[in-house]
């Protein structure tokens, strides 16, 4: 009886423990994802580094794509941060995504880079439709 009992303790802690490592992601706000892109830091190194800089002070690594407000997003992500002769202002999460907007990350990044990106995001994500939820990793 006691071993029985016993070995039901340890399947149910087993069973428990697996269920959290499977659902890691969703217990970090990853629920309801859809896509996963991995974004190339070789191609975009100013970029990459702003993206996984803000994801680690806990910005979200999620966006939902919502293209239809996405200016109001820029205004408010951008407001009160001057521009800079010779960067742009990149923005993380982007004004593309629902995420994105007042409190913002931003960082000041030469406009290649951060030009290239947003056009490396908008061919990769040209094809969801608004609402769609994208986890976004950094190579």
């Amino acid at each position: 009886m006691k071993k029985s009992f016993l070995f039901l303790i340890v399947m149910l802690l087993a069973v428990a423990t697996s269920y959290y490592l499977y659902n890691s992601e969703i217990l970090q706000g990853e629920e309801g994802v859809r896509v996963t892109i991995t974004f190339p830091s070789d191609r975009y190194p100013e970029t990459a580094a702003h993206i996984r800089d803000a994801i680690s002070n806990g910005k979200s690594s999620v966006c939902t794509i919502d293209r239809v407000h996405a200016e109001e997003h820029r205004k408010l992500s951008l407001k009160g941060v001057a521009t800079k002769s010779g960067f742009d202002r990149d923005e993380w999460p982007m004004a593309m995504c629902s995420e994105g907007g007042k409190g913002a990350d931003i960082r000041y990044v030469s406009p290649s880079d951060n030009r290239g990106a947003g056009s490396w995001f908008s061919n990769q994500l040209e094809k969801y439709p608004n609402g769609t939820r994208v986890a976004v990793q950094v190579k």
